[in-house]
């Protein structure tokens, strides 16, 4: 079947017949056949290079041989126990070892279950009801994260989906990315602040890069008010290096969340943080924590075989930088918006200056990126379908691929 016959049947079973909003591309979403290194191929038979890398998770590309490899050798020991297996003490180790301030970490199945964790966590452990989240930044699809920006740094959470109670939001508040004073002024004048949760690089709308020292401020204010600092390393984690942003710009947080590439392609989350913060989790503390499928072997194994892949090639993240450095430099002539870059992650923004926080995102012009987004897809490139979504690279992007993506850019940006 075409892909637009298995559309027009699974509108009929399946709401808005996709199984997450962001898929639902207009006039209908092409459906992918198979996949392998930076090319996805469609039911049509068209064959495009991919810089969605299903949003993130495939650094090493589609289905890389030894990852492959290591899941096969798990089928034959089984995929699911409901038991613990000798894969999540050592995962943990790996991951506790990468990370400063993850003293200890628990297994869940996706990166949204870790950060609903996180924020249960750091209300057990401070006893305060309320917290501080970023505006623009996303944390999973649970109810007190889905959260509408407001107009001011104090302004009180409002459902951002029918279905969740105003007063589970009024326990959310918001303040704008690269303002520490707005943070300052919500703590100083609310005293019932468990935690801040926070992408330290905002990739689900960016990326959208912290300005000099704003991480670090933001640690010493949560620090001076005894509230948690959360990092949602669920895009950043692994995918800006080893031990994602909390290492590369020097900030320790007090929890972190985990997800997508730490499962080499299948589903994970993790939460972890300091020791005497975890230990409140059950069994051992009084927090409840659960999942059948969490500490899946599947997804460990392949987690495992990931994280060993990159700390043995260290190198791929200056060569993936390198590419996006190469990138930026081919489209300096372009002057129909700006260009943004960490390591594998990038995007153009239709905004003539790179976006500093939600607000300026919200600027761009959304209807240019439409009518360009719809051009690099006949140019052969796949990226996310919305200017408020990162791009990303991986191990498998060639240069000739980098090549044909330059010249795609400058071809569709021109036009």
């Amino acid at each position: 079947m075409k892909s637009s016959d298995l559309f027009e049947e699974a509108k009929t079973l399946m709401p808005g017949g996709v199984s997450s909003p962001v898929r639902a591309i207009r006039p209908y979403p092409f459906y992918t056949a198979h996949a392998g290194g930076s090319r996805i191929t469609t039911v049509d038979g068209l064959s495009f290079i991919d810089c969605c890398m299903a949003y993130g998770p495939l650094i090493l590309g589609h289905a890389p041989p030894q990852i492959r490899k290591v899941i096969e050798t798990q089928l034959e020991s089984g995929w699911l126990y409901g038991t613990p297996s000798p894969l999540e003490p050592a995962f943990a180790r790996a991951i506790t070892g990468d990370h400063k301030g993850m003293d200890m970490v628990r297994f869940v199945s996706s990166g949204s279950e870790a950060t609903m964790a996180a924020i249960r966590v750091a209300r057990g452990f401070t006893g305060m009801q309320d917290i501080v989240k970023i505006e623009g930044g996303f944390h999973g699809a649970h109810d007190g994260v889905l959260v509408k920006a407001g107009s001011g740094a104090t302004t009180m959470g409002v459902p951002d989906s029918a279905g969740i109670p105003a007063d589970v939001t009024a326990h959310t508040r918001q303040v704008p990315y690269n303002d520490p004073d707005a943070l300052e002024s919500v703590l100083a004048g609310n005293g019932d602040i468990a935690a801040l949760i926070i992408e330290p690089v905002l990739g689900n709308i960016g990326p959208v890069l912290p300005k000099d020292r704003y991480l670090h401020e933001i640690r010493e204010i949560t620090r001076a008010h005894d509230v948690l600092l959360i990092f949602d390393e669920v895009i950043s984690g692994y995918r800006i290096g080893i031990g994602g942003a909390q290492a590369l710009y020097g900030v320790k947080p007090d929890l972190t969340t985990l997800g997508k590439i730490i499962g080499g392609g299948l589903p994970i989350g993790a939460f972890g943080g300091r020791r005497d913060i975890m230990e409140l989790v059950a069994p051992q503390g009084p927090v409840y924590q659960a999942g059948t499928f969490s500490g899946n072997p599947l997804s460990l194994a392949a987690g495992i075989a990931t994280i060993g892949w990159l700390h043995d090639h260290r190198t791929i993240y200056r060569d993936l930088a390198e590419k996006t450095r190469a990138l930026e430099e081919s489209l300096e002539s372009v002057s129909k918006g700006s260009f943004v870059r960490l390591g594998s992650m990038f995007k153009w923004f239709f905004r003539s200056e790179p976006p500093g926080n939600y607000r300026e995102v919200k600027e761009c012009d959304t209807v240019a990126f439409g009518r360009f987004w719809k051009r690099i897809l006949d140019a052969g490139i796949f990226l996310p379908p919305s200017q408020f979504e990162t791009n990303f690279l991986s191990a498998a992007h060639s240069d000739q691929d980098l090549t044909t993506i330059s010249r795609a850019y400058s071809r569709c940006l021109s036009e």
